[in-house]
């Protein structure tokens, strides 16, 4: 019985793993058009963040696009085909799961923040505010 249960979730995990992939290239976010200062200042700040993920989770695909519709540059490691990354996963957060990101901050000190909701609200809650506050780029409307 216990057989069965794995191919089932398997069969079910590549049947929708690919649908999921495809919907995310078919509908990506547009990313917010910060001016070039803004974007090179918050470029710089995301040096020190890196994404582990799995291809095909949808939780991880939650957390890329939040990454896209905020344009921001983070590392990205495959924690499933990579095993340096996995074992960094395992060794530095102490659990093989993912989403998690890994934020290092100024004095050196590094952070496994798992939970994709979490992960959203922390990339938001810092970049979300630059976007908001920078000036916008666009020309005015015609008149």
């Amino acid at each position: 019985m216990r057989i069965i249960f794995r191919y089932f979730f398997r069969a079910i995990h590549y049947t929708i793993g690919p649908l999921i992939l495809l919907w995310d290239k078919l509908a990506t976010p547009v990313g917010v058009q910060r001016p070039g200062e803004v974007q090179q200042q918050v470029d710089s700040s995301t040096r020190n963040l890196v994404l582990y993920q799995f291809l095909m989770c949808p939780f991880c695909v939650t957390v890329r696009r939040t990454i896209k519709r905020l344009s921001l540059n983070i590392e990205t490691r495959d924690a499933l085909r990579d095993m340096d990354s996995r074992s960094q996963l395992l060794q530095g957060g102490g659990q093989l799961q993912v989403p998690c990101l890994r934020i290092t901050d100024e004095q050196g000190d590094v952070t496994w923040m798992y939970e994709s909701r979490a992960i959203v609200s922390y990339l938001q809650a810092e970049y979300a505010a630059a976007s908001a506050n920078a000036p916008d780029s666009r020309p005015p409307p015609a008149r």
